[in-house]
């Protein structure tokens, strides 16, 4: 197995700077990166500095990607209900349990844990947020109807106020 690679061993603050650094010169200027790591005491070669950019320019072009379909999708078909939502929290469960099975106990168990239980949330947040939301659209039909009914019967045949009140409330589910 080859050593862990230099990058991945900066200090967080570090590597932050180096992940900006390296978006904002386009991937590029790996010499002068290499030189301000030496002289923030961190010697790390531009050969080794140019991986880690590939690599991560990579993985920022997939997430952009990804970000503008993922807008391009919202825009065709909006998701009242909140299946994409759905689909890409299952999405990353199996992504995660593959990572599990691929990582032969090399992964970061509290890390796995700790995203597992953030979609677990996730996804009873979406559920709640369905709940409610078809009850709004079952409240609005339901409204909807009633009104038609009144409009209709009141007209036609003279409904008295109290069956008009009896056939709103079963309706609305108040009866």
């Amino acid at each position: 197995m080859p050593p862990r690679s230099k990058v991945a061993s900066l200090p967080a603050s570090v590597k932050a700077w180096l992940d900006k650094a390296l978006a904002e010169n386009n991937f590029s200027e790996y010499e002068m990166l290499a030189r301000e790591l030496v002289a923030r005491g961190f010697a790390i070669s531009k050969s080794a500095l140019h991986r880690y950019g590939q690599d991560f320019e990579h993985r920022l072009s997939a997430l952009k990607l990804a970000s503008e379909q993922a807008k391009a999708v919202v825009a065709a078909a909006p998701d009242d209900e909140g299946a994409v939502n759905e689909a890409l929290t299952r999405l990353v469960q199996e992504k995660i349990f593959g990572l599990l099975l691929a990582g032969e106990g090399k992964m970061d168990v509290t890390k796995v844990a700790k995203a597992v239980a953030e979609l677990g949330r996730a996804s009873v947040t979406q559920q709640k947020w369905k709940a409610e939301h078809r009850e709004t659209i079952r409240k609005q039909y339901a409204a909807e109807a009633a009104q038609a009914v009144s409009e209709e019967l009141r007209g036609a045949d003279g409904m008295s106020e109290e069956l008009e009140g009896k056939i709103r409330g079963i309706l609305l589910g108040k009866a």
